[in-house]
């Protein structure tokens, strides 16, 4: 197994995390930021007041999005599976 087939598998496996995880957190950032602009303007300072949003936004994301994200996860996974006695021979 030679470093450019360990880099490439390393760069494909940072891709698939990051599109897996992507939607989740952009959404969660978007609404903690709405979230912390609406507590800037109304001057309350109540700490825990960004989880249930975030919790709300989260599940309709998995509940929306889930499918391609496992789609995805399920293509790299069987992609790696298919291809392991190549790269074990190379």
């Amino acid at each position: 197994m030679g470093e450019d087939l360990v880099l490439k598998l390393g760069q494909d496996a940072m891709k698939t995390v990051a599109m897996v995880a992507g939607p989740i957190l952009i959404a969660t950032l978007v609404v903690g930021l709405a979230v912390s602009i609406f507590q800037a303007l109304t001057q309350i300072n109540e700490a825990t007041l960004t989880f249930i949003p975030k919790m709300i936004v989260v599940a309709l994301v998995i509940a929306l999005a889930g499918p391609w994200m496992l789609d995805v996860m399920t293509s790299y996974t069987t992609h790696l599976f298919e291809n392991i006695a190549t790269f074990v021979r190379e």
